[in-house]
């Protein structure tokens, strides 16, 4: 299928629903878990459920995406049915009923990003060469769909309170379900000589060991920031708005990258970007941890998520569609998932809650800060295999 923007903006809308869906869910749902009642403990692992699901879903679903090829109608069933689970957060059932219905929604959910990511690389490669400059016109969308949630339920919660968040996760996966319906339907041929193509070799070299290690510390600093950031600056005394404001700082700069990305890409190679983006890592993190009661440092800090996050998941993107092609791409995606962003994330809300109860919230960051540390090392390692085969 060509790669024109008419085959693309399905994939937009999809990006631009789903990260609307994440751009109040992920921020509010520990101020929402707070308005219930719940102690940090108890907030940490809810949370953390959202990454726990990550360690198993995103393979197993990438697994039968790449051997069946029919990664639409797995998009579109895992929305589906994500969004009827989620009625029953107006359910008041309990700590463990509330791990039921997030577990549930999330096993069907965190796969939803990896199959799509596949098949978008796959449309905006040409040649065998990721396209960044398509690729970041798809995925500003994402950005600003995160962008107009974040901000907008902010001021609302902050208006009207977090009672509407259930309200809030129904509509928004409503959306998200339109948008997997208006995908083409369309499946991938699997060439029968491909369908048993092993991943363990790819895994084997050295260079693709070091990139999930780099993956795994850069995404495990930010995970303080995704679970505890909204929790932090409450106690800091910053409003639902601010905390909001905040917040879309962060993805105003993510579309600004996006949007520009093809221009500043090419200066240096992806593995040198590797190392670029975890080093202003480390400046972020200490910043937050250190600084986050002078707002203008904090604003600072936010407006760095455009190399933290929106330069690294490019480069990263661009890098697994080079180690795994062709019909290894959900697999790739899916493990980069896995170890990226599943293990990190209930690593995060397990030890961060521990740590938060015990030394405060800001003991969190400091933690990031040393993961930054530790994948600014790692990506160095990735910068310099680059010309080896192993």
């Amino acid at each position: 299928m060509p790669n024109t923007p008419r085959h693309l903006a399905p994939f937009a809308a999809l990006s631009a629903t789903y990260f609307a869906h994440i751009g109040f869910f992920n921020p509010y749902l520990p101020l929402w878990l707070k308005d219930l009642g719940l102690g940090i403990v108890a907030i940490s692992l809810l949370t953390a459920v959202q990454s726990a699901t990550r360690l198993v879903a995103p393979y197993a679903w990438g697994w039968l995406s790449d051997h069946t090829g029919e990664r639409v109608k797995l998009l579109r069933l895992g929305a589906t049915v994500a969004l009827l689970v989620s009625c029953g957060l107006w359910v008041q059932g309990g700590f463990w009923w509330l791990a039921a219905v997030l577990g549930l929604m999330f096993l069907h959910t965190s796969a939803m990003m990896p199959m799509s990511e596949a098949a978008m690389a796959h449309l905006v490669s040409s040649g065998g060469a990721f396209d960044a400059k398509r690729y970041g016109r798809v995925r500003l969308w994402g950005s600003l769909g995160f962008l107009v949630t974040v901000f907008a339920a902010g001021a609302w919660f902050e208006h009207f309170g977090m009672g509407h968040f259930p309200a809030w996760t129904v509509l928004s996966l409503l959306a998200v379900v339109a948008s997997v319906w208006w995908l083409p339907d369309l499946k991938e041929a699997v060439p029968a000589h491909e369908k048993k193509q092993p991943v363990l070799p790819i895994l084997k070299k050295r260079s693709v060991q070091w990139f999930f290690a780099t993956a795994f510390f850069h995404v495990l600093s930010h995970m303080g920031i995704y679970i505890f950031f909204s929790l932090y600056l409450d106690a800091l005394g910053y409003s639902k708005t601010v905390i909001g404001l905040l917040w879309a700082v962060s993805v105003i700069v993510e579309i600004a990258w996006f949007f520009t990305q093809s221009r500043w890409l090419p200066r240096f190679s992806l593995t040198a970007w590797l190392v670029v983006c975890a080093a202003v890592a480390v400046l972020r993190m200490g910043v937050t941890a250190s600084s986050a009661a002078i707002w203008p440092l904090l604003l600072l800090a936010q407006a760095l998520h455009g190399l933290t996050f929106a330069a690294h998941h490019s480069v990263c993107i661009a890098l697994l569609s080079h180690h795994f092609p062709g019909t290894l791409r959900g697999r790739g995606q899916a493990l980069y998932a896995v170890l990226g962003y599943g293990l990190p994330g209930v690593l995060t809300g397990l030890a961060g809650g521990v740590l938060s109860a015990r030394f405060g919230l800001v003991s969190v960051f400091w933690a990031a800060l040393a993961s930054s540390v530790l994948a600014t090392l790692c990506a160095w390692q990735v910068w310099r295999l680059r010309h080896r085969p192993v």
